[in-house]
């Protein structure tokens, strides 16, 4: 980490972060209102989710993150816009989705751009499989929507067979069809520099009907 991020630790740490140990969270308690919820798993250096934060001031925002420098960069922006809604966790996904998140909360879980593992031998390391995809169910409000994001075709082919396949979702684009991206994803620079490229983007976007 950056002497930057890690001041930002330090001074932002404490209103915006979330600990595995507290264990369930009520998200009235935590944002102090109600209002739909949103949760981003792997937001990486966090300009995506920052910039969802100001789009999207009617939804509150939680972010999961492994790594601590995109923590540290995300709570920092977050903080220097005085932003409210936003809760981040410096943690595994499974063990956020497992220990904090209460079943049938989320409006919209977000994974935009996981590592593909292009390797078949890594396929198994690959987070979008059935029991994840079963888990995220049970978190989604019926009516709630996962909203995934690749630039890697094979893996969207791949996800789009696994969500396809799972109980209790229907792809709102119709079956075996990738969704235009929504406005409130925003284009990252990756993905701008990939379009120059002639690289494309696949969007699904699959709601929980049951």
């Amino acid at each position: 980490m950056t002497d930057g991020q890690k001041t930002a630790f330090e001074k932002y740490w404490p209103q915006y972060g979330l600990s595995l140990h507290g264990g369930l969270i009520e998200s009235s308690v935590i944002f102090g209102r109600s209002a739909p919820v949103v949760l981003e798993i792997g937001f990486g250096m966090g300009a995506s989710l920052h910039a969802m934060l100001a789009t999207e001031p009617d939804k509150d925002f939680i972010g999961i993150e492994v790594h601590p420098p995109g923590v540290g960069r995300l709570i920092s922006d977050a903080g220097k816009d005085g932003l409210t809604n936003l809760r981040v966790y410096l943690a595994d996904a499974v063990d956020v989705l497992d220990d904090c998140i209460v079943n049938e909360s989320l409006d919209r879980v977000q994974l935009y751009f996981p590592d593909p593992w292009h390797k078949k031998k890594h396929n198994k390391r690959r987070i979008v499989q059935p029991v994840f995809v079963e888990k995220i169910r049970q978190k989604l409000k019926v009516g709630g929507v996962f909203h995934l994001a690749t630039d890697w075709e094979p893996y969207a082919e791949y996800m789009m067979e696994v969500l396809s396949a799972a109980e209790s979702f229907e792809n709102r684009a119709g079956a075996g069809q990738f969704s235009p991206r929504p406005d409130y994803r925003p284009i990252t620079k990756f993905e701008k520099r990939g379009e120059r490229l002639g690289h494309g983007v696949w969007d699904l976007l699959f709601e929980r009907t049951g």
